[in-house]
């Protein structure tokens, strides 16, 4: 437990103690007092420790109390229980947002992150990923990224928090969903500016039958007039045929994901997937002669997979050649059976496995372009996609570091809109659960017509 007398920073300073095993069963008081030193004053088992920090009072922000006040804990826990972490005390979801923040204001960022406690690995993973972004990242009022959910999977994975079912359990609700969307697409064509992108997540899209979703793409054609970007992120690979690549042709689709997750048959059927790897390069071969730019995605630390098996994952994936490779950390969020049933993988194999997928996509001609982490994620690591020269996604960076806004239709989906002069991000989130979703979907659409119009 940890209290503090600066309620805001609370939560803000339980993020840090997640990041320690052991540490959430300590008794923790907190006191921030500001003067001429931001000073941090913590109390443990009647032992006190102060941490001081020089800044200037004018110019004094929250952002900077908060940032302060973790490192303390931080440099108190790491030195408590021997241990360091690679992104240091950052917490955050996007630490390149940080980075441009400091470029931005004229300064560099590795020695503001040097301070922050960042592996000197990750400060240049980071340098790599804005290198990565330098053709396509942009701030401009307007732009705006389409996302369209369909939430429907063949099962549901150990590791998922999402708000998937079978699509055998909400085959039903498909119908109705469906027009749902079409609903919400028409209405939102006066709101789409200058289209950047379309991604059609999941899910796994491919889980609908031919014409289910062929009527989604057809509701989506009129707004996608620009030839823009257009991902459907198909999914598994048992979910796979000729007829559904050809109605992604048809409908301009210029991005296909194809989710592996691993290549090792007894990894796939721990975690709940119902197909194998053979199926993978299956779908590999049937979904290359149609041209699209292909994304593979795997997941370092899955429950019972060894490294060794990991590096297997990650040179099948670079043998099939696809465009992008995205390297997941397992993260087990509430929601997820997988939370309740795994122990942690050991740091070090989980550190390795990270390690030999740099290394290797390095070598074999890919570089990072956007990078994201989320709270409980196994040894406190990140999520990296990896492209091969000119097929960055505009989708992935948009979305990872908020340059655009982002209307999103669907259940579960969640609609951003940028206040960039004011230096804000209004959301707006539609029900997670599809009945809900349906009951609603008229006061969704008033609700985004209000924030995009007003």
């Amino acid at each position: 437990m940890l209290k503090s007398n600066i309620n805001y920073l609370e939560p803000e300073l339980m993020d840090v103690v997640r990041l320690f095993s052991g540490a959430e069963t300590l008794e923790i008081q907190h006191t921030f007092t500001q003067g001429h030193m931001l000073r941090n004053t913590f109390c443990i088992d009647g032992c006190e420790y102060v941490y001081e920090d020089a800044h200037e009072s004018a110019g004094i922000q929250k952002s900077d109390i908060k940032r302060a006040s973790k490192l303390a804990l931080y440099r108190l826990l790491s030195g408590r229980f021997q241990k360091t972490l690679p992104w240091g005390s950052l917490t955050g979801i996007r630490p390149t947002r940080l980075a441009y923040q400091q470029l931005e204001s004229g300064a560099a960022f590795e020695p503001f992150f040097q301070k922050l406690g960042v592996s000197e690995e990750n400060t240049e993973l980071v340098s790599r990923v804005i290198a990565g972004q330098k053709d396509i990242y942009e701030k401009r009022e307007g732009n705006v990224d389409l996302y369209v959910s369909l939430p429907f999977c063949p099962s549901k994975c150990v590791y998922c928090s999402f708000i998937t079912a079978p699509v055998s359990a909400t085959r039903k609700y498909i119908p109705d969903y469906l027009n749902a969307l079409k609903k919400e697409l028409a209405a939102a064509e006066p709101l789409l500016k200058n289209l950047r992108s379309v991604y059609v997540g999941g899910g796994t899209p491919f889980a609908l039958e031919a014409e289910e979703l062929e009527c989604v793409l057809q509701a989506i054609a009129p707004l996608r007039q620009n030839g823009c970007e257009y991902t459907v992120e198909a999914g598994r690979p048992d979910a796979f045929s000729r007829e559904k690549l050809d109605l992604c042709r048809k409908y301009g689709v210029t991005r296909l994901c194809i989710n592996a997750q691993s290549f090792s048959d007894e990894t796939l059927g721990v975690i709940g997937r119902k197909h194998t790897a053979e199926q993978i390069y299956k779908a590999f071969e049937m979904t290359k002669p149609y041209g699209f730019v292909i994304n593979c995605d795997l997941i370092a630390g899955l429950t019972g997979e060894s490294a060794e098996s990991f590096f297997h994952s990650v040179d099948s994936a670079i043998a099939l050649a696809p465009e992008n490779i995205t390297v997941h950390t397992l993260c087990l969020k509430k929601g997820a059976k997988l939370k309740e049933e795994t122990s942690e993988l050991a740091d070090g194999a989980l550190a390795e496995m990270i390690a030999y997928s740099r290394r290797a996509l390095t070598q074999a001609g890919y570089e990072p372009y956007y990078l994201y982490r989320q709270k409980y994620m196994a040894g406190a690591h990140e999520n990296v996609g990896w492209t091969k020269s000119g097929h960055a996604s505009v989708y992935n960076i948009d979305v990872m570091e908020e340059c655009a806004d982002n209307l999103a239709v669907g259940a579960n989906a969640i609609t951003k809109k940028l206040y960039l002069s004011e230096g804000r991000i209004e959301r707006l989130g539609s029900p997670k659960d599809i009945p809900t979703y349906l009951e609603k979907v008229e006061k969704v659409i008033a609700d985004k017509n209000k924030l995009f119009l007003s």
